[in-house]
């Protein structure tokens, strides 16, 4: 059987089994069963999958699913369109980061029959449910420790992550040219794909993998959020005045109050300093503070730096364009959140809302007795966290 076959004969098994047929949708999207023979693997542009004919001919029918699932998967989680920068800064590791998500939903299937992952693919079982970033930073870190290893042994740091090598290739050139339009006409296609497969799945109670079903849900950005959360606080604190008239409803000659906004007094930031938060998401965070600020002008912004417990504060006065070269970060040790709960609670503060940004890996039983607002930002997804109280928002 040549490989054009063999490649309609996996989709047609993984279109009809139970467990696949969410990704119906996902296979029909593009050039699907392309074969070259110059490929020495397979390869997706974000779209379109195409196979080698060589490779397709050294594998067993289970190995050509799972094939055609990585390069779906790949399709189904916008790898190409949603990563171009980390694929600009090092399309090696980026590549090996998107392997080790597609190919941990791949092992996971309960149909072991199904598919096998062709020798050399990549799977950690430390990566379930993680997100192609998490992966990414983690594996870069790997490499940065291996590097610096290595060049204290004098070796020049090899193995290890330097020596993972991805299944397939993914080719970003069309998507780093398309526009914004381009990029989202494509992801809407392929959001409505996965959500016509997940309504057959549905028939079957097939479980949607984390990861495909966070594709599905509309991306929050956290920076709107914030916004939100804080002017909103602001608007609950509006009040009424008799000094001013409303002059929309004078010119009816009916005479009512305007709407007097009041300053928030205090907004109180606590920062983790325990795990995976670097300076460059703290400068981003605090960069994003600093226009919030000059929106809703608190009288005073007070920052807690905080591990396993609160290790300092810094406190900023209506002029808050240089809040972020300020920062000082204090403490990186253990972690616990109930820490600021307790000092907000010793020290008698009470600010007119609480934000807090964590990696998320505190302890199982947190201790939250603040009555203010409370909006956790929260870097790492995969944490598991969920906040006792108040709203949660992904940084990524």
């Amino acid at each position: 059987m040549d490989a054009e076959l063999r490649l309609k004969k996996a989709h047609i098994t993984l279109m009809r089994h139970a467990e696949t047929c969410l990704y119906s949708g996902l296979m029909l999207l593009g050039e699907s069963s392309v074969v070259e023979e110059g490929c020495p693997t397979a390869y997706t542009d974000g779209l379109n999958k195409r196979y080698g004919r060589k490779f397709i001919d050294s594998l067993k029918d289970d190995e050509v699913r799972a094939l055609v699932l990585h390069e779906n998967f790949h399709v189904g989680l916008k790898h190409i369109p949603r990563h171009k920068d980390l694929m600009k800064e090092n399309a090696r590791l980026a590549n090996v980061a998107m392997d080790f998500v597609v190919n941990d939903i791949i092992e996971n299937l309960q149909d072991k029959s199904l598919a096998k992952l062709p020798e050399g693919g990549l799977y950690d079982p430390k990566y379930h449910n993680w997100s192609v970033r998490e992966v990414y930073n983690d594996l870069k870190q790997q490499m940065d420790e291996e590097k610096k290893k290595g060049n204290e042994k004098g070796n020049g740091g090899g193995g290890g992550v330097s020596g993972f090598q991805p299944l397939d290739e993914h080719d970003d050139s069309d998507m780093q040219e398309a526009s914004a339009e381009e990029i989202k006409e494509i992801g809407d296609k392929i959001t409505e794909a996965i959500q016509q497969g997940s309504m057959l799945a549905g028939k079957f109670g097939v479980k949607i993998p984390r990861v495909i079903s966070e594709t599905m849900q509309p991306r929050v950005d956290w920076r709107e959020t914030l916004r939100e959360f804080v002017t909103s606080v602001a608007r609950g604190r509006d009040d009424y005045s008799w000094r001013r008239m409303n002059a929309r409803r004078m010119v009816d000659d009916i005479y009512m109050p305007s709407v007097q906004s009041e300053t928030i007094d205090e907004i109180t930031i606590a920062i983790d300093t325990s795990g995976s938060i670097g300076q460059r998401q703290i400068n981003e965070f605090a960069a994003e503070i600093v226009s919030i600020c000059e929106m809703v002008t608190p009288d005073r912004v007070r920052v807690l730096w905080w591990d396993t417990k609160v290790h300092g504060e810094q406190m900023f006065y209506e002029n808050y364009d240089n809040l972020a070269s300020m920062l000082k970060p204090q403490g990186g040790g253990g972690t616990k959140v109930s820490c600021v709960s307790e000092y907000i609670d010793s020290e008698g503060l009470n600010p007119d809302c609480v934000v807090v940004f964590t990696d998320g890996y505190v302890e199982r039983d947190v201790k939250w007795d603040i009555k203010s607002p409370t909006l956790w930002v929260v870097t790492e997804r995969h944490s598991g966290f969920t906040p006792p109280s108040g709203h949660m928002v992904d940084f990524e």
